[in-house]
């Protein structure tokens, strides 16, 4: 689990239009995650 305020580990997302999102391509700016969990699953 990340604190508040620590810096996240990179990754990379397919996104649903095609390609890809990696965060590390935004380095130096200011980024807010903010996650669905269960978005785009059944149940």
């Amino acid at each position: 689990m990340l604190a508040t305020g620590s810096s996240a580990p990179d990754f990379t997302i397919p996104l649903l239009t095609g390609g890809q999102f990696t965060l590390s391509d935004l380095r130096g700016s200011k980024v807010v995650l903010f996650f669905f969990p269960g978005a785009l699953t059944p149940g």
